[in-house]
């Protein structure tokens, strides 16, 4: 067996370790063809990992051009503590304002808790006002969760 096949994620390791990351990396493509790589917030709906971000940002410029894009969630201070998920796929763009809100709504309980009152819920609706939802749609999925070697390199 090789160390990669030792170190890979089955799907549903994956699933779980996405549903409890924290950032995640966003990489999409420049019109000079070098890579924009950003952080963003993240919600996972229907196995799906998807984010919201203002419809001027750079990144929603470059999906718009190539909806090709990478995004990563890893965590590990040390060699054998290395896990990780990345998605190869491409970008699709949810801009209905209700669904947008929607997405902003499950990112904000996410980070901050409960939407538990109308005045959060309002400001959720506001921040979406100007913002566009990117659903990543994988067609390559690469995991490695580094404490499967046991402290062996």
């Amino acid at each position: 067996m090789s160390r990669r096949d030792q170190i890979q994620m089955t799907n549903e390791e994956a699933q779980a370790f996405l549903e409890a990351g924290r950032d995640l990396q966003v990489a999409s493509i420049n019109a000079d063809g070098t890579p924009h790589l950003v952080t963003m917030w993240y919600a996972v709906r229907a196995g799906e990992i998807a984010f919201w971000t203002y419809g001027k940002s750079q990144k929603i410029v470059n999906l718009r051009r190539d909806p090709r894009l990478t995004v990563l969630v890893a965590t590990g201070d040390k060699y054998e503590e290395l896990k990780g998920v990345s998605i190869s796929g491409h970008a699709e763009l949810v801009e209905d304002r209700d669904e947008v809100v929607s997405y902003g709504e499950a990112v904000y309980e996410r980070y901050w808790g409960p939407l538990d009152n109308d005045t959060v819920r309002e400001g959720v609706r506001a921040m979406g006002a100007k913002r566009v939802v990117v659903v990543v749609k994988p067609e390559k999925v690469m995991s490695w969760d580094h404490s499967k070697l046991g402290g062996a390199y």
